[in-house]
C-alpha cells in the first residue's frame, strides 16, 4: 500500500507539482484525438481511405489516456464538435503532402481551434511527431521551409539548447533520461525533410512562436529535433518516441534499449499530463463510446512492415 501511495505521489509531482493540486485541477479520464491520414500508396493491407499507426495509440494508452480517431474528409462542424469533446491532439508521422492533403486540411482546422481555445484560457495541447512536427511548422509559418537531410533510418543523440532542460517539456525528465538522450543513439529518425536552424532563424513567425529545445545534424545541416511553443501547449519532435516499444521491423534507426524505452514513456507521460489539464468532454457516455478507437480493430501488417499494426478508416 505504501508503495502504491509513493508511486502516485511521484507521478502527481511529475504532472502538476503536488498530489493535492492534481486532485483539484486534473481530468483523470483524458481522451486524445489522433489525426488519421491518407493511406500509403504501397500499403498492401490498406482498407478504406485513411489510417492511424497503432503504435501512436499504444503510446498514449501506456501513459493513461484513451484515444479517439479523427478521420479525414469530415465537415468543419463535425471537427469543431469533436474538438470540444477531446482533451488534446496528436499529429503523427507519415508520408502525405503537408500543404494539400486532407490530413493538412484537418490539422489546420484543429490548430486554429486550439489557438482560439488557448487564447480564451481553455488549455488544449497539441503534439506533433515527425510529419506532425513538420505540419506544425508549416501551419505556423504559412509556408514550407523544410529542407532535405540525410536522416532516413538513423538513431541519434540529442544536442540540448542552452536552458532547454528548464522547458515545460523537459524540466521534469529524470537526469538519467536526459543524460541518455544526450549521449546515446536512442532517438529514431525516419525523415527526409527537416526544419533547419538556418530556415528557422530566418523566419520571424517561427522564431516568435517556437522555442528550440534540441537540435541534430546529418553531418552537414543542423536541424531542429525538439521544440515547444512559447505561449501555447504545443510540442513537436522530429524523432519517433513511439517506435522503440511498439514497432519491431529490423532496420537501421530502430532502438529497443531500456534507456530508449524509458525516454519514450516520459514523452508519453508528459503529453498525457498536459491533456489532463483540459476539461472538454462528450455530451453523453454513449457519444463517447461511439467515438473511442476501441470500436475499430487494428490490422497486423507483418514484422517487416514499417507499422506493425494499423487502424483503417473509411
Amino acid at each position: 500500500m505504501y508503495r502504491q501511495v509513493l508511486v502516485f505521489a511521484v507521478f502527481a509531482a511529475f504532472l502538476c507539482g503536488s498530489p493535492a493540486s492534481c486532485a483539484r485541477n486534473l481530468n483523470y479520464r483524458p481522451i486524445i484525438g489522433i489525426l488519421a491520414q491518407e493511406n500509403l500508396e504501397d500499403d498492401p493491407h490498406a482498407q478504406g481511405s485513411s489510417y492511424i499507426a497503432a503504435s501512436y495509440v499504444k503510446h498514449l494508452e501506456s501513459a493513461g489516456a484513451r484515444v479517439v480517431p479523427i478521420r479525414i474528409n469530415r465537415t468543419e462542424e463535425e471537427y469543431e464538435s469533436l474538438f470540444n469533446a477531446i482533451n488534446g491532439l496528436l499529429l503523427p508521422g507519415g508520408n502525405v503532402d503537408i500543404e494539400k492533403s486532407q490530413f493538412t486540411r484537418t490539422a489546420k482546422i484543429f490548430y486554429e481551434l486550439a489557438i482560439k481555445a488557448n487564447d480564451a484560457s481553455d488549455y488544449f495541447p497539441i503534439w506533433g511527431t515527425c510529419q506532425g512536427f513538420q505540419q506544425l511548422a508549416v501551419l505556423t509559418s504559412n509556408k514550407n521551409l523544410l529542407t532535405l537531410t540525410d536522416t532516413k533510418a538513423v538513431a541519434l543523440p540529442l544536442t540540448f539548447s542552452p536552458g532547454s532542460q528548464n522547458s515545460r517539456l523537459l524540466k521534469k525528465f529524470p537526469k538519467d533520461v536526459i543524460q541518455s538522450l544526450a549521449e546515446e543513439n536512442i532517438t529514431s529518425n525516419f525523415h527526409s525533410w527537416s526544419l533547419s536552424m538556418q530556415n528557422y532563424s530566418s523566419n520571424a513567425k517561427l522564431k516568435r512562436f517556437y522555442r528550440v529545445l534540441t537540435t541534430n545534424t546529418d553531418g552537414e545541416k543542423e536541424f531542429i529535433s525538439t521544440m515547444e511553443a512559447y505561449r501555447y501547449p504545443f510540442y513537436a519532435v522530429q524523432w519517433h518516441p513511439e517506435k522503440s516499444p511498439f514497432e519491431w521491423i529490423e532496420k537501421a534507426g530502430m532502438v529497443h534499449t531500456l534507456s530508449a524505452i524509458k525516454a519514450t514513456f516520459y514523452t508519453a507521460y508528459f503529453f498525457v499530463s498536459e491533456a489532463m489539464k483540459n476539461h472538454h468532454r462528450f455530451s453523453s457516455q454513449s457519444e463517447e463510446e461511439k467515438a473511442l478507437i476501441y470500436n475499430y480493430q487494428p490490422v497486423f501488417n507483418g514484422l517487416n512492415s514499417i507499422f506493425l499494426q494499423n487502424y483503417y478508416f473509411d
